[in-house]
């Protein structure tokens, strides 16, 4: 029982430190791989509660697609370091106590909620379970055309954004 709970606690903060480290960075390059290290973590959060299909999709799809994707995009551009500017100082010291405050008005939604009330009693009786192997044999069967089109679509954006960041010689 202590092992879930260290490793639940390890992978929390990975996740924290790289969303922080998303956002501190200062080359691009690092803030992407910054994101592939809170996508794993969140892989093994799912895979702490029991959501082995959603693990597998978060690294597939998140942490392996999208990511490459993310960072073909940075390298083709060439991305340098990124230029900070002071810009706004409202937003440097308003930020903070409006975000506090969205988290206090979400932690009271969810408290005051029915959605709240059913994640904080867990599953009820009248809840489906599916296991993996039924959920992935409905995606291949029921759902594979729109998942096949995804895919091409996904592949036609690759291409159209290499079309785009390519240098006219």
């Amino acid at each position: 029982m202590i092992f879930p709970a260290i490793l639940f606690f390890v992978c929390a903060l990975l996740a924290i430190v790289g969303a922080v480290m998303v956002i501190l960075a200062r080359e691009p390059i690092h803030s992407a791989l910054a994101l592939i290290l809170v996508m794993m973590s969140l892989a093994v959060l799912y895979l702490l509660l029991g959501a082995e299909f959603i693990a597998a999709v978060q690294i597939l799809v998140y942490a392996g697609a999208i990511m490459i994707l993310f960072v073909t995009v940075i390298m083709v551009i060439n991305a340098g370091v990124e230029e900070r500017t002071d810009f706004s100082k409202i937003a440097k010291f308003a930020g903070l106590p409006l975000g506090f405050f969205l988290l206090l008005e979400t932690a009271h939604w969810l408290y005051h909620s029915a959605i709240g009330a059913a994640i904080a009693n867990g599953p009820g009786a009248h809840a489906e379970a599916f296991s993996t192997r039924e959920l992935s044999t409905e995606l291949f069967r029921r759902y594979l055309l729109p998942f096949e089109a995804t895919s091409i679509l996904i592949l036609i954006a690759v291409l159209g954004a290499l079309v785009l960041a390519r240098k006219d010689e």
